[in-house]
């Protein structure tokens, strides 16, 4: 008998891991616009709530709890090899991520809370929603989720299909956890970096819920996104993606620490004082990409990432690049000889002609070097 919740891994085991938490109703299906992404720099692992997408239905049952799903969670990725990982969650998904993180701060380096809430407007609404599915099935409720979902005009028809097609006892159990969850007094304590998304026009978790979070959780950022309503991550898939990559690490700040640790503060600082309003985009993106993606993977060190990177500017014929890179090689550890050698490489595979510049030019760099530590 299956145990676990299901999941979708995206993204490589070595990059730092990202677990997607669902809202009510729907499947991992609700990342579907902005995990893709994610993962570029991020081991992104999508789950399902019990009775939703792939996951068995018996997970939970009556009087369930936020706690009991979060406890899920928690085997899912013990299950996966994963300590400490960042969580995003949408609606009870975000309650799951806040209940963490106040549970089990060990185990969340950074929370994103979406379009949810410390509490849910009470336990009776919750209450009589839990016992009308457990009777009547979900087709009605089904029936008007994209009045509860969207802005008028947009659908998504596999999340309807989703809410459809969940298992009602599970769905009802999850509407018990709902009905008792209220983390109010308790959110004052979580430590993680915690990034809050309101959809502007969110009748469910209005930014009302979203603004009183940001109040009481140190250090919080809050960010209103217009034209969204419950779903943003479906129907706002772009400025939430932009918030999530910020928050998580995979921005211009982190990339630009990486930056100046490989080539040098001299060197981005005269990059920085070129910049202009017309290639302020292509810093960003060389910043994001990547020094905050590529070169932050621990797949390779960054003794190997100079080695690849001299080889690549050599086949190119990049000699100014090679000479920028043949400085941050020193950096990274590699010596003149080391240098030589992958230069030397690259004669055979390469081509001579390139190779002989690329001799002349990292020459030119070593000597430089040497001259300048003779001063």
């Amino acid at each position: 008998m299956t145990t676990l919740l299901n999941h979708l891994s995206e993204g490589p085991d070595s990059a730092p891991p990202l677990l997607l938490g669902p809202s009510l109703g729907t499947s991992y299906a609700l990342w579907d616009a902005v995990a893709p992404e994610l993962s570029v720099g991020h081991r992104v692992i999508r789950w399902d709530l019990p009775g939703h997408g792939g996951s068995p239905a018996d997970l939970i049952g009556p009087g369930a709890t936020v706690g009991d799903l979060a406890e899920l969670v928690l085997a899912l990725a013990d299950s996966l090899g994963v300590e400490r990982f960042a969580h995003a969650g949408v609606s009870l998904g975000g309650a799951v991520g806040l209940h963490l993180a106040v549970h089990h701060p060990e185990r969340v380096s950074s929370l994103a809370v979406v379009c949810s809430s410390a509490h849910f407007g009470g336990a009776g609404a919750w209450r009589e929603r839990a016992a009308r599915v457990r009777e009547e099935g979900l087709a009605r409720l089904a029936d008007s989720a994209d009045a509860r979902w969207f802005t008028p005009g947009f659908t998504v028809p596999r999340l309807v299909r989703d809410h459809r097609e969940a298992d009602p006892g599970a769905y009802a159990a999850c509407c018990d956890a709902l009905a008792a969850f209220d983390l109010r007094d308790r959110v004052a304590e979580i430590s993680a970096p915690t990034l809050l998304i309101a959809g502007r026009d969110d009748p469910a978790t209005p930014p009302a819920h979203l603004r009183e979070l940001a109040d009481a959780v140190p250090g919080s950022t809050l960010t209103e996104i217009p034209g969204a309503s419950h779903l943003a991550p479906a129907e706002r898939p772009e400025a939430v993606l932009t918030a999530l990559r910020a928050h998580f690490g995979g921005g211009a700040g982190r990339g630009m620490a990486v930056r100046r640790e490989v080539l040098g503060d001299a060197h981005v600082d005269r990059a920085q004082a070129r910049q202009t309003p017309f290639t302020a985009r292509f810093q960003d993106f060389i910043s994001r990409y990547a020094w905050g993606e590529i070169w932050t993977d621990e797949t390779l060190s960054r003794r190997e990432r100079s080695m690849v990177t001299l080889t690549a500017l050599v086949a190119h014929g990049h000699y100014e690049e090679l000479a920028m890179h043949v400085r941050a090689a020193r950096r990274n550890g590699l010596t003149a000889d080391e240098i030589g050698a992958v230069l030397l490489q690259t004669a055979v595979y390469c081509g001579v002609p390139a190779a002989n510049s690329a001799f002349a030019t990292a020459q030119r760099v070593l000597a430089e070097e040497a001259e300048g530590a003779g001063e």
